[in-house]
């Protein structure tokens, strides 16, 4: 799959009814995302902090999902659609972080015999926790 319409074909993005009350829950597990985040930032576990920041721009997109009437059965897609839609909308940077925190979350929850787990530093989950958190503002911007 390498567009949006493929996302659709293969079931992986589905039509749905749009639905703001999902979308306002989604955003509360973003903040509460944030929220742990930056409690894994303070105790210096990193890669935890990461994996938080992009569960909390996961469900921040999805709020936007829910908002445009579609559900999801693939993070790559997601990932997709949002860039698609909201490409001069949302900010760039926060379009490509979406994707790139969603490729090292994976590394770090499943690596292989062939990729060494990732290693995030303190600079990388800081970093992580700005973008979320800003990702989450410019959605929740949209959605109200």
């Amino acid at each position: 799959m390498t567009t949006v319409d493929d996302c659709f074909e293969n079931g992986k993005l589905k039509k749905a009814s749009p639905d703001i009350t999902k979308a306002r829950a989604s955003l509360k597990i973003a903040k509460s995302n944030i929220d742990d985040a930056k409690v894994h930032l303070e105790n210096k576990l990193y890669n935890w902090a990461l994996v938080a920041s992009y569960a909390s721009m996961f469900h921040s997109a999805r709020a936007l999902l829910f908002k445009d009437g579609l559900k999801e059965r693939s993070h790559f897609c997601l990932c997709l659609y949002i860039r698609e839609k909201y490409k001069g909308v949302i900010e760039g940077k926060y379009l490509n972080e979406l994707n790139v925190l969603r490729e090292q979350r994976h590394g770090i929850l499943y690596g292989d015999e062939n990729i060494k787990l990732k290693e995030v530093h303190e600079e990388e989950g800081d970093s992580a926790v700005k973008i979320a958190s800003g990702f989450l503002q410019i959605v929740e911007k949209i959605i109200t």
